[in-house]
């Protein structure tokens, strides 16, 4: 039921999510650190700026297929761009993403952050799913707690909306990357 209610919606919100972006001071992405920048749909008019402007050549897709259709780029089209996309579906508004794909994300991160190379994490409106994806990787870099990494998030991404469910899936990852809870 879930997933065809965030079917249903999908539309009307990201429409939503496009006007906040004109008339507020949300920002379709943010850059968290030298490595990973949080964002919204990555349009096809703004790969050139992903690619060239943030050094991004990797992307993590929260999103299911059905979200990406239209306006962003295939899987062959990012590697035809010089970006590896990495698609970790979670359904949107109730989902969360899974402990295995939580530790998938942050290890791709990883390798990127190694080779110098920007990754772009995103779902539909960088808030919740991708965000989660941004604090495990916070998580696993500097070993903070669920709470510090997301307080880090806001404080970058205001907007973002990381739920108790999604807290507690970090508080999972936390105790296994670093060996305490939290």
């Amino acid at each position: 039921m879930s997933g065809m209610l965030a079917r249903l919606l999908f539309y009307p919100t990201l429409g939503y999510n496009v006007l906040m972006e004109k008339v507020s001071s949300r920002r379709w992405f943010d850059r968290v650190d030298e490595t990973v920048v949080l964002g919204a749909l990555p349009f096809r008019s703004m790969i050139k700026q992903l690619v060239e402007g943030e050094n991004v050549r990797g992307v993590i897709t929260m999103n299911e297929e059905y979200e990406t259709k239209y306006f962003c780029l295939s899987a062959e089209e990012w590697h035809a761009a010089g970006v590896e996309q990495l698609r970790l579906s979670t359904v949107d508004l109730t989902g969360v993403p899974s402990l295995e794909n939580l530790h998938r994300g942050v290890e791709f991160i990883l390798q990127h952050r190694e080779q110098g190379n920007g990754v772009y994490v995103h779902c539909k409106a960088g808030r919740s799913r991708s965000a989660t994806m941004a604090a495990a990787y916070l998580i696993r870099l500097h070993c903070w707690t669920p709470d510090e990494a997301c307080q880090n998030l806001a404080s970058i991404r205001p907007h973002i909306l990381v739920r108790s469910a999604h807290l507690e899936m970090l508080k999972t990852y936390h105790q296994q990357v670093c060996g305490q809870s939290g």
